[in-house]
């Protein structure tokens, strides 16, 4: 799953980028159209615990890439590049970095700072964007209808869906919002609406800035508020370092953390488990996803092969101490086919291939 780090000149989402990865990309890359991008393992505490408890050989966390795209201006006018489209258009999901701090030595490419008026702006980039596309789109089918050659029904089936989209996004609204069918959703995946995309709006603040109001600018949208110079320079200590550095200040943990949580979660993911001394790992899977379909992720054989799972949830390993405490309390459940998997479960695959 890939998430692109979005946001206007000068915000900071480069340094967030930095902190999520531990790198020193430039901040300042003067406009230009530039992309970089790492994978990032999702912090998660099970993962840890179930580690001290079989000592295995390798660990695995769950993984989220994210990819810091430079070039897009937010000026508001829908003037977003096709080269900017296409790669914008190829990710789960946008972290939208909202500058919150002041700065002499920073000017703000408005003037002035104000958060609210920076997310409107982006948020009317994208959003023109895709009302370009659907309008293009209904010119088409205007003079397919003139023409004849396809199914007349199939038009106007198509052409109700566009008017449909083209009056939601007149009302300002993003596309994530609308109320549309299974069928509607299929029909309109190929164009890669980029307000259909599910979006994290991260305020990145200055030292004990306290977090702005900006409710009246969201738009079906998450929000996280971190000081991102300073999680950049927790980033890129050294491990003990880090530590010591969050007892000082009492931090339990990066505000990074979360951030990288919520945009998991954005993209309605969960994590399952598989423990053993070889290896313990967090396997991602879509909220909703059946037994079978988890064991596929692991390896495609045990989804062809599929047999049944053995589930047990973390809370229950955890508090037994182990796989055959949990049997012997019927904690050790038996699962077939139309099984759906819940966060944190740990699942062992019987199968036959």
């Amino acid at each position: 799953m890939k998430l692109a780090i979005i946001g206007l000149p000068q915000s900071g989402k480069t340094t967030i980028y930095n902190a999520l990865t531990r790198s020193n990309q430039p901040t300042d890359m003067g406009g230009k159209m530039e992309i970089h991008t790492a994978v990032v393992d999702v912090p998660d505490p099970r993962v840890t615990v179930l580690t001290e408890m079989y000592q295995p050989k390798k660990t695995a966390f769950a993984k989220v890439t994210y990819s810091d795209i430079a070039g897009l201006e937010g000026s508001g006018q829908g003037d977003i590049s096709g080269k900017m489209v296409n790669e914008l258009g190829q990710m789960d999901g946008f972290i939208h970095v909202v500058r919150c701090f002041e700065s002499d030595n920073v000017p703000h490419i408005s003037g002035t700072v104000d958060p609210g008026r920076d997310i409107q702006s982006m948020d009317s980039e994208l959003l023109l964007n895709d009302l370009i596309v659907v309008e293009r789109r209904i010119e088409r089918l205007t003079d397919e209808r003139k023409k004849g050659g396809r199914d007349k029904l199939a038009v106007e089936k198509e052409m109700a869906l566009f008017e449909k989209l083209q009056n939601i996004l007149m009302e300002d609204s993003p596309l994530r919002a609308a109320d549309l069918s299974e069928e509607e959703n299929k029909h309109i995946s190929g164009y890669q609406f980029l307000t259909m995309k599910p979006m994290l709006i991260v305020l990145n603040l200055g030292e004990s800035q306290d977090t702005p109001d900006v409710s009246s600018a969201i738009k079906d949208s998450r929000v996280v508020a971190l000081q991102g110079q300073l999680e950049m320079e927790i980033a890129q200590l050294a491990p003990e370092e880090a530590e010591i550095f969050l007892k000082e200040y009492k931090i339990e943990e990066p505000s990074l953390y979360l951030m990288i949580r919520e945009s998991y979660e954005l993209l309605g993911l969960i994590s399952f488990f598989t423990v053993g001394e070889d290896e313990v790992r967090a396997w991602t899977v879509k909220k909703g996803a059946a037994a079978p379909v988890a064991a596929g992720v692991i390896h495609t054989d045990l989804q062809k092969g599929f047999i049944r799972a053995e589930i047990v949830s973390y809370e229950d390993l955890t508090t037994l101490g182990s796989m055959s405490a949990a049997r012997d309390q019927g904690k050790l459940r038996v699962e077939g086919k139309t099984y759906i998997v819940k966060d944190g479960e740990i699942m062992h695959v019987r199968f036959n291939v």
